[in-house]
């Protein structure tokens, strides 16, 4: 059979939500094993990225189960919900990937003054205290306290900026585009005749 006919739109949906299950199961496990062996302590990262996945998994689990059934209400909700979450992917990674420097160093101070968990994390993690000068009155889980011979991390965490934005923009616009072929499969396989079913009946 072609690959324009019913059976290969199946399949092609149920290799991409298979995929994105995949994906679901890795952010929730990447997350888990970092806050189990002490990478990261911030509840929020944590549980941001766990929600992600779950969200995903759940999304991923509506579109397979109405790709094996040629359920119409489950494909119309996993297509209209599928798109949403492309136009904000699509958003984010467009934004992630323009900011300039003077953008990228404001939402890296913001951040750092935000979150005191994830502030610990970067300090011990990168060794070094605080953001644009170092200041060891204050707490700081970073081991060259004891030398006393810190350095701060804002320069640190700048030079990586714009590699990491450069980076997530790109994966992001890679799926959102994986999320688009999803509504065109979608779209597509929703007006398809089952081959096996009546051949009067046009589901």
């Amino acid at each position: 059979m072609v690959c324009g006919g019913f059976t290969c739109s199946k399949n092609s949906l149920c290799i991409l939500n298979l995929l994105y299950i995949l994906v679901s199961l890795l952010l929730i496990g990447i997350a888990a094993w970092g806050k189990t062996f002490g990478l990261v302590t911030s509840f929020s990262v944590v549980a941001g990225v766990i929600g992600v996945g779950i969200f995903l998994f759940f999304i991923a689990l509506i579109g397979l189960l109405g790709a094996i059934k040629h359920h119409q209400v489950l494909l119309f909700f996993y297509m209209i919900i599928l798109f949403l979450v492309f136009v904000v992917q699509f958003s984010i990674s467009c934004a992630s990937l323009a900011l300039n420097e003077n953008q990228q160093n404001h939402f890296l101070e913001v951040g750092w003054n935000k979150s005191v968990e994830t502030r610990g994390d970067v300090e011990g993690y990168l060794n070094c205290c605080g953001f644009n000068e170092v200041n060891l009155n204050k707490t700081c889980k970073a081991h060259c306290v004891v030398a006393n011979d810190c350095h701060p991390c804002g320069p640190i965490l700048k030079t990586y900026a714009g590699e990491v934005l450069r980076f997530v923009g790109g994966i992001g616009l890679f799926f959102s585009f994986t999320e688009i072929l999803g509504v065109w499969l979608t779209h597509r396989y929703r007006n398809q005749k089952d081959p096996r079913a009546n051949p009067s009946a046009f589901l």
